[in-house]
């Protein structure tokens, strides 16, 4: 249509359209970095490596572990993901505090740590366990991880509490169990990015 102005015939001025402000979805990466790092540190506690690395896994957890998850939760957040935000930003300060507990603060933990260490535990599965229960309304894979971790953290926090070592006991037994939600974050974070890029479903989540 043509507007008549003092006169004069003039066109519409054309409508600009804003383009999209696309965010990558985070799950991908959030899994990766949470299923890597809990892979190592179950290895340690499984007894497979010697505990003397944990070096090398607080050395990982610190950019990946915990840097590689706030960014996901933080790019959550921005997309509305009440899910995703909260446990990729929760899992974030999970491993910088377990960074903080062998490095800033070990030299002021108590001589025997293992009661506190336990209820640690335990409060992270906890926190992990309500999380469960939120995770129903999502994909099946993300369901797994978390059913996995809940019974991962309430193992170690037995396991600490029986003052056991890396390698023995339940501790050991928690590692198992570490090992299986390592193993089913990465699938999970593998199959996210694989459909995402090929635009369809290559692997299942459910």
């Amino acid at each position: 249509l043509m507007a008549q102005v003092s006169g004069a015939t003039q066109a519409p001025a054309p409508v600009v359209v804003a383009a999209p402000d696309l965010w990558a979805g985070p799950a991908p990466l959030g899994l990766a970095a949470f299923g890597f790092t809990t892979l190592l540190l179950s290895v340690l506690n499984v007894g497979i490596i010697p505990s003397t690395s944990i070096g090398v896994v607080l050395a990982l957890a610190i950019p990946f572990g915990a840097g590689g998850q706030l960014i996901a939760g933080l790019v959550a957040f921005k997309n509305g993901a009440h899910f995703a935000a909260t446990a990729f930003c929760s899992y974030a300060a999970f491993w910088f505090s377990f960074v903080f507990i062998f490095t800033l603060f070990g030299s002021i933990l108590p001589k025997d740590p293992t009661p506190i260490l336990g209820l640690y535990a335990m409060a992270w599965g906890l926190f992990t366990l309500y999380m469960t229960v939120a995770s129903l309304a999502g994909t099946k894979a993300v369901t797994v991880v978390f059913v996995l971790l809940t019974i991962t953290f309430v193992l170690l926090g037995i396991g600490f509490w029986g003052h056991d070592a890396m390698g023995h006991g339940m501790t050991q037994i928690g590692g198992i169990f570490g090992l299986a939600t390592a193993a089913a974050a990465i699938y999970t974070s593998f199959a996210d990015v694989s459909n995402a890029v090929f635009k369809r479903i290559v692997l299942p989540v459910g």
